[in-house]
């Protein structure tokens, strides 16, 4: 899967949005495919991906197939993807992933198996407290856990730095890089949101 496709994917998507027949709120991907791209040539197809609302592109690198993606998020499912072939689980609450995939995490150790888990979070989620605690736990524990962050540069639409008083020393032990969204937070930006 190359880049031209994510991006051809998306933009489908776009189109189906506005043609008004995705009713619920989508949040797509955009200006982070070569990033993505890289990490997921790491990412072992019997591991687990957890990521948050602007998950498509995660679910298609791991494995999802793009028909039956696309069939999810006209369904209303954009935010809240979930697969056991891949698999992969996204939630839309703010770090709501974080303590699953440690618990996946820990059971992988405790099951002896050869796969890891990888939690991707945006830069806001990444200062928050479920994060500092979970990224502690997860070390101390040594857990074949993989933490990602993806710095936007944005808390929803403020300024992480804004709404955060500057930002923490990012940890050595986790994936980081900085992106500029290609979307808005959410829709497509041809509508008026309230």
């Amino acid at each position: 899967m190359d880049k031209q496709f994510l991006i051809d994917f998306e933009s489908g998507i776009k189109e189906v949005y506005e043609a008004g027949q995705i009713t619920a709120p989508i949040h797509l991907s955009g200006g982070n495919e070569d990033e993505l791209i890289k990490i997921f040539e790491d990412v072992n197809e019997d591991d687990w991906v957890f990521s948050s609302w602007r998950n498509h592109y995660h679910a298609l690198l791991h494995g999802i197939k793009p028909d039956e993606l696309a069939n999810m998020i006209v369904r209303g499912k954009s935010m809240s993807l979930y697969s056991e072939k891949p698999k992969f689980y996204s939630s839309s609450i703010v770090g709501g992933i974080i303590p699953i995939a440690v618990g996946t995490a820990k059971a992988q150790k405790l099951n002896d198996s050869k796969n890891k888990t990888w939690c991707f979070v945006g830069d806001m989620t990444f200062e928050s407290g479920i994060f500092y605690e979970a990224h502690k736990y997860a070390r101390n524990h040594n857990l074949p856990l993989q933490f990602v962050v993806e710095d936007n540069g944005l808390s929803t639409n403020t300024p992480t730095n804004k709404t955060w008083g500057g930002s923490r020393d990012i940890p050595e032990d986790i994936i980081y890089y900085k992106y500029e969204r290609g979307y808005p937070h959410h829709g497509t930006g041809n509508w008026i949101l309230f």
